[in-house]
């Protein structure tokens, strides 16, 4: 084990030549937790810029801009989180390299709003490219000391560095479709980075379970912003109009989402990522889970401001603007209960059909109002919630994974 596992941090300097990818008792430190709350800063300014692009009318450019500046957030949060389980020495290098990425989070969210007025990526991608050049600085230490890991350090280190000469590139790009073009072409790349940096080496010393627990951290931070929302909807009614039915709806439909949609996910924590291919599609699909989660809270915002007629969405608008959120996160988390493991067979199938269900709930709304339409999602997914812990419980694999919770 190295000097990072053993618990000995503050020293000046450690060699960075990874961590025991099975230390037991690995848990998120101090360092990574403060991280973390830099990010709900960028995750809650695309989300609230989406909230106004919904309420505006602007969906569609909306949503393009909302996942364009989502996948930055998500991609720069989920690069630290596998570098730091795998080369986490927590010495003084490594605490101010964080520090210089943290800084690069909140340039990041200053540049959110000129993405969604103006489509200008400026500020986001100087943001973006200053936590990139710290995680290069990151990987060539670890080049440096970790000689087993040292070809796939490398890779990392120049993959990235390539990728962020694109992302300056891009910037002085035409509009329109070729700047959408050169920014998917982009993506591509940043996926790509990882499958080639690990293949046909020494696979980075990552630990499962911190990973598992990582992301599940993350999860809470984003479902934080469906709470903020559900929050926003009682403010304003109590210093508006006051409490009325379809805002009461709006809130606990809202509610009931977030504790649905959090046991759902917490359902087995056993996930299993021992293969590079498990991993990635696990890590990889949490971009629609965390986005989806996120713009659920934007949505609820959106539907409030459509029954207090401070909005130019219709009411099927805004039913679809919380349950096509709901839809993408059932569906994606169905196929990653399958990939890791954990579940059930049925596990998919049901949060499937949850999903056709909370769809047609969200067209409905012209009949429903948007008020029924949320907390019929609502119910919904407590109902699919409440049939899989009842199959779970049916089943000894179930059974295991829910006496591991």
């Amino acid at each position: 084990m190295s000097d990072a596992g053993t618990g000995r941090t503050g020293r000046a300097r450690w060699a960075m030549r990874g961590r025991d990818p099975e230390e037991e008792h690995r848990a998120s430190t101090p360092l990574e937790l403060l991280f973390d709350l830099t990010f709900v800063v960028a995750v809650s300014q695309a989300a609230l810029r989406l909230h106004h692009a919904l309420a505006e009318g602007h969906t569609g450019p909306g949503i393009a801009a909302y996942a364009a500046v989502f996948f930055a957030i998500w991609w720069a949060w989920m690069n630290f989180t596998w570098f730091a389980s795998a080369y986490d020495t927590d010495d003084v290098p490594y605490r101010l390299l964080t520090l210089v990425q943290m800084t690069g989070v909140l340039v990041l969210a200053a540049g959110v709003r000129a993405v969604f007025e103006d489509g200008d990526f400026t500020v986001v991608v100087a943001g973006y490219v200053v936590m990139r050049l710290a995680l290069i600085s990151q990987w060539l230490r670890a080049a440096l000391a970790h000689r087993e890991g040292r070809a796939g350090a490398l890779r990392y280190a120049c993959g990235v560095a390539v990728v962020q000469l694109g992302w300056i590139a891009r910037l002085w790009a035409p509009g329109g479709t070729w700047a959408w073009t050169t920014f998917l072409v982009l993506v591509a790349a940043e996926l790509a980075v990882p499958a080639w940096a690990e293949h046909g080496g020494r696979r980075t010393p990552w630990h499962p379970g911190h990973i598992a627990e990582r992301y599940g951290l993350f999860t809470i931070i984003v479902l934080g912003e469906v709470i903020l929302a559900s929050f926003t909807a009682i403010q304003a009614a109590s210093t508006g109009h006051g409490l009325s039915t379809p805002v009461l709806q709006i809130t606990g439909g809202g509610l009931l989402l977030v504790l649905a949609l959090w046991w759902l996910y917490f359902i087995d924590t056993g996930a299993e990522l021992s293969t590079l291919r498990t991993a990635l599609l696990w890590g990889y699909g949490h971009y629609v889970v965390f986005a989806a989660l996120a713009a659920i809270g934007a949505g609820l915002e959106a539907a409030l401001a459509t029954i207090e007629h401070h909005a130019h969405l219709t009411p099927r608008g805004a039913g679809l603007a919380v349950a096509l959120p709901v839809a993408l996160v059932l569906l994606v988390l169905g196929v990653l209960h399958r990939v890791a493991g954990t579940g059930t067979g049925s596990h998919a199938l049901l949060l499937s059909g949850g999903a056709l269900v909370v769809l047609a709930l969200g067209y409905a709304a012209p009949a429903l109002g948007p008020g029924g339409a949320v907390l019929g999602a609502g119910l919904t997914v407590g109902a699919v919630l409440a049939v899989q812990l009842s199959v779970l419980r049916r089943s000894p694999a179930g059974r295991a994974g829910l006496r591991r919770d």
